[in-house]
């Protein structure tokens, strides 16, 4: 595998949650540092054989937002 995408998004409670996209793999951290650290322990975790680590992790951060357009709905 050469590189594996997790889909970040912000906690309810604070930090961040980390999934990534294909794969069963989730974690998450209070900072955007203890995330990425916690992404590679979870990745050592998940594959057994260091040759199928990826060799990119791309974090993809989604925040959604919600605005009011008008008042006159």
């Amino acid at each position: 595998m050469s590189e594996l995408i997790f889909e970040v998004r912000d906690a309810d409670e604070g930090g961040f949650h980390a999934r990534a996209l294909g794969q069963a793999i989730f974690t998450q951290g209070e900072t955007w540092d203890e995330l990425k650290a916690n992404v590679l322990e979870a990745l050592d975790a998940y594959f057994d054989d260091a040759a199928a680590l990826p060799k990119l992790v791309q974090l993809h951060y989604v925040k959604d937002e919600l605005m009011l357009v008008s008042s006159n709905v």
